[in-house]
């Protein structure tokens, strides 16, 4: 099974890649890892009319988004919201998100990334994705470093709630892929 990991964040001095790279080797052990960073991938923010060509940034992308059997999206939560770069990311495919499962780790203040996760779960129900109901989530998360400044700690249990996340992709994913081999999905 393959699992797209995508970093949210763009901004400068994000945490959103410590996070991934931790989340990306915990789903190693179940996945075929693919790490997708939006800082790196300079997808266009601006959308084309319908009849325009697809930009080529868009279009390498694509492929690893649609050979994906689930994705983890690590976003950060920035006033009570989830970054910009991650909607236009998300707005640029369609089809690629169809009938697959989607995790969420989440970080910031106290919240942790609680309003970003809702509303990921809001757009993701418009692109025919399905989220997984439990998450990963990280609230003040600048304060889970060890002395050494090793990230995390072992006590923040951070493992824990992400084995049951991806225990319950790992379900949802050969699930929907057994699914959509033996019906294709309608849309």
């Amino acid at each position: 099974m393959r699992l797209a990991v995508i970093i949210g964040s763009t901004r400068n001095g994000r945490f959103g890649p410590t996070v991934a790279h931790w989340f990306a080797r915990q789903a190693a052990k179940q996945f075929e890892v693919d790490l997708i960073d939006l800082a790196t991938a300079n997808l266009p923010t601006t959308l084309p009319d319908t009849d325009d060509k697809t930009p080529a940034e868009v279009a390498v992308l694509a492929p690893r988004l649609a050979t994906a059997d689930a994705f983890a999206v690590v976003t950060p939560e920035y006033n009570s919201s989830f970054p910009a770069p991650l909607k236009t990311a998300l707005d640029w495919y369609y089809e690629e998100w169809h009938a697959k499962p989607v995790a969420i780790v989440s970080y910031g203040r106290e919240t942790g990334g609680l309003y970003a996760t809702a509303q990921l779960r809001q757009v993701f129900t418009e692109l025919q994705a399905v989220t997984i109901r439990n998450t990963v989530t990280l609230p003040c998360y600048w304060e889970q470093f060890t002395a050494d400044g090793d990230w995390p700690r072992p006590a923040a249990g951070y493992e824990a709630q992400a084995k049951l996340m991806l225990d319950q992709l790992v379900w949802w994913a050969q699930a929907l892929l057994d699914a959509r081999t033996d019906h294709p999905y309608q849309h």
